[in-house]
C-alpha cells in the first residue's frame, strides 16, 4: 500500500513486487489519499485473506498496523522510511531479495501494540525534548537523512527546559520527577536507531517506561551517544520501569509523539499494552 507522499516507499516496493510475482504471488498496489482511506483499504484486504504490505517507515506501519490490530489480518513490511525503528526491532531485512523471501516463505508472528488514549501505537510513545526534536525532524526538507535526527535533537535541546512529570505504573503512583522526557516503549528503538529501551520486547506483554531525568545539557550529547548501544540506562539520571499500563501527565503542555508522528499535547495520557494483538511477517 502506497500513500500520497511515498515516492521512497514506491521505489523500494517495486523490485520487491517483481520478485514476489516471480515467486508466484499476486501483487496489487493501492494508492491511498489519507490515513482513513488507507486503513479502510487495509481492513478490506485483510478480510479478503490478503497480506497487507506496508512500504514505508514507522508512521506507515503504525497507520496500517492500527487497522489490523485485533484482527486476523497479516502485515508485511518493506522498510522504506528514514528511521525504520520497528523494522530494526523486528530484525527485518532490507535487501529486496531478502524482503521478498520473508514475505513469500515467512510465518506470521504475533506482537504487542500499545493503546495510547485510544490510538494504536506499534513502537513507542514519548513526551518531552525528543518529541520536540521529532517535530523539527519532520519539518526538515534538505538535510541529509543521516543528519536529520542528530541536528533536530541538538536544536530542540538548546531551547528546552526540564518538565515535572507524574507517572502511575500499573496503578501505582510514583513521586513527581523532573525530566527531559518520558518514553513508553513497546519496541526498544526510536529516533532513527537510538536504543532507548534496550530490554524492551514486542512480544512480552509489557511496556518499558524510560525516564530521562534532569541533567546538565552539557551531559546530554554523551547520553545520546550512549543511546546507540543502550548504555545510557546505567546512568543514575535514567530510570527504567516496567508494567502493563502507565498514566502520564506533566506540569506544562509538552508535545507527545508516537512512532514518529504527533499524538497529542500532553495533559493526562493513559497507555496500556495489548498483548499479541497484531500479526506481522517477521523472523521469530
Amino acid at each position: 500500500m502506497v500513500g500520497p507522499a511515498a515516492r521512497r516507499g514506491l521505489a523500494r516496493l517495486m523490485p520487491v513486487a517483481q520478485l514476489l510475482r516471480a515467486g508466484g504471488a499476486r501483487v496489487r498496489v493501492e494508492y491511498t489519499g489519507g490515513v482513513g482511506q488507507a486503513r479502510e483499504v487495509a481492513r478490506r484486504c485483510a478480510a479478503d485473506g490478503e497480506t497487507v504490505l506496508a512500504a514505508g517507515g514507522d508512521g506507515t506501519l503504525r497507520c496500517l498496523g492500527a487497522a489490523l490490530a485485533g484482527t486476523d489480518g497479516v502485515l508485511g513490511v518493506v522498510p522504506a522510511g528514514r528511521g525504520n525503528d520497528l523494522a530494526r526491532q523486528l530484525d527485518l531485512p532490507s535487501r529486496p531479495e531478502d524482503v521478498a523471501s520473508l514475505l513469500l516463505h515467512g510465518e506470521p508472528r504475533r506482537i504487542d501494540v500499545l493503546d495510547a488514549g485510544g490510538e494504536i501505537v506499534l513502537g513507542s510513545v514519548y513526551a518531552g525534548v525528543d518529541a520536540a526534536a521529532n517535530e523539527r525532524a519532520n519539518r526538515a526538507r534538505f538535510t541529509p537523512a543521516g543528519l536529520v535526527y542528530p541536528l533536530a535533537g541538538a536544536r530542540a535541546l538548546l531551547g528546552w527546559r526540564p518538565t515535572v512529570y507524574r507517572l502511575a505504573v500499573d496503578g501505582q503512583e510514583l513521586p513527581p520527577v523532573r525530566a527531559y522526557s518520558v518514553v513508553v516503549a513497546n519496541s526498544g528503538y526510536y529516533g532513527g536507531g537510538l536504543h532507548v529501551a534496550p530490554d524492551a520486547a514486542v512480544d512480552d506483554g509489557l511496556l518499558d517506561v524510560v525516564v530521562l531525568g534532569d541533567a546538565s545539557k552539557l551531559l546530554f550529547p554523551l547520553v545520546l551517544r550512549e543511546m546507540r548501544t543502550g548504555a545510557h540506562v546505567r546512568r543514575p539520571e535514567v530510570t527504567v520501569l516496567r508494567g502493563r499500563s502507565v498514566r502520564l501527565s506533566a506540569d506544562r503542555p509538552v508535545p507527545a509523539y508516537a512512532d514518529g508522528d504527533p499524538l497529542t499535547t500532553l495533559g493526562d495520557l493513559p497507555v496500556r499494552v495489548l498483548p499479541a494483538a497484531l500479526s506481522v511477517l517477521a523472523p521469530h
